[in-house]
């Protein structure tokens, strides 16, 4: 029998066990094709809004992205993907176990053998289990333009109401390394529409069950007043939006501060404040790179990595971690300890990198800190001779 016909044979079986229920999951792997990122793939059957539907999820090396098609749509993929670019397949029942593969001479095969223990088919939808915002009960959400009034989220939201969640994920974790109790005072740095305000907000107070102030601050009067508006709205009493920049916002107590996509130094300007106030977590996502890129242009100095950038967007990736790098080390000369990782909320947002401040709780001896101190700044003053930076926007600011 040649491919097709074998491949014919799978597609039936697979007709079968997602119309009779006794399908549990396939897993597709030895990926062949041209993305170079993707690892696995794996297929479950789910109810969506009463539908029942294949759910994909793609398996990269950094992040997973999930895919939910009809039942005809989703088995013509998987025949489809196992005839060009995965080499195995196995199907798992609440039965048995079917096996499709390629032999070397790529002549398809299928073999099974029955399972010693019967499995059970979950049809929950994962990933709206995990989210810890939930679609409904949350009267900001509709008002966001995020669910409609039974908490169904749009089409058009899904994308941010995924973030949202992404983003209060990384947050929690962040916030459950730190002592109980520390998170008191709250400042968003240029919070926009506020869909993280609220979401951090919400996550604080009905599932953290703290009295945290929350505090979100917005240079578009007409935001702050759509935002304040909601927050009444919705009874968030300790939560509230003032109008006014970064860098002219006044500094008080603050336990956790985040900026997410401030411009450029911006960025800059809400660490400032962060550390001036003693933030116990600095969380921001920093958004273009202008300042030190128009440094690294204009001294051209001749390094190692010269001959890459001499490639506009290799020098924009180059002054991105530049930029970042010096961050994360004048927040550890300033007391933190610091983590830089890649965030990636779905398919269709582009990567953002984190850069986060934990305050160090350990004192070093006078001599040991003032050591550190040192080797720290020659790296910093290192780091802007090889790249031929003059100043970064933050060390200006703190005037160190």
């Amino acid at each position: 029998m040649d491919n097709t016909g074998t491949l014919a044979i799978f597609k039936d079986l697979l007709n079968t066990v997602t119309a009779d229920g006794t399908l549990v999951k396939i897993s597709l792997g030895n990926y062949k094709g041209n993305d170079r990122e993707l690892k696995n793939l794996y297929v479950k059957k789910v109810i969506i809004k009463r539908a029942d539907m294949l759910s994909f999820n793609y398996r990269y090396k950094t992040r997973d992205i999930f895919k939910n098609l009809s039942i005809t749509e989703g088995i013509a993929l998987i025949i489809n993907l196992l005839s060009n670019d995965f080499k195995i397949a196995t199907l798992f029942t609440t039965h048995k176990e079917v096996i499709l593969e390629h032999d070397k001479k790529d002549v398809i095969k299928i073999r099974e053998r029955d399972l010693n223990v019967k499995l059970q088919p979950s049809l929950e939808h994962n990933k709206e289990k995990k989210r810890l915002i939930k679609p409904s009960g949350n009267a900001y959400l509709p008002a966001l333009k995020i669910t409609d009034a039974e908490g169904n989220v749009f089409k058009n939201a899904q994308d941010k109401y995924k973030q949202i969640n992404q983003y209060i994920e990384i947050l929690s974790s962040l916030i459950k390394e730190l002592p109980e109790g520390t998170i008191k005072n709250v400042v968003d740095m240029g919070s926009g529409k506020g869909y993280l305000t609220f979401a951090l907000y919400d996550y604080l107070h009905q599932q953290l069950a703290l009295k945290t102030k929350v505090t979100g601050v917005e240079f578009r009067e007409d935001l702050v007043t759509l935002c304040n508006g909601i927050a009444k709205q919705a009874n968030f009493d300790q939560l509230n939006f003032v109008q006014g920049t970064i860098e002219d916002y006044a500094v008080a107590d603050i336990n956790l501060l985040i900026a997410l996509h401030a411009c450029d130094t911006a960025t800059d300007d809400a660490i400032y404040k962060g550390i001036q106030a003693g933030a116990e977590l600095i969380v921001v996502a920093p958004c273009c790179h202008k300042q030190i890129r128009r440094e690294i242009e204009q001294n051209k100095v001749k390094n190692d990595v010269s001959f890459l950038t001499k490639y506009g967007i290799f020098l924009e990736r180059q002054a991105e971690m530049v930029t970042d790098g010096l961050r994360a080390l004048i927040l550890e000369y300033c007391g933190y300890k610091t983590k830089v990782f890649e965030f990636i909320s779905d398919a269709h947002t582009p990567k953002n990198v984190l850069v986060v401040g934990v305050k160090r709780a350990e004192s070093l001896k006078l001599k040991a800190e003032s050591e550190r101190k040192k080797e720290i700044l020659k790296k910093i003053k290192d780091t802007k001779t090889y790249f031929g930076i003059s100043y970064h926007h933050l060390e200006k600011l703190l005037g160190i």
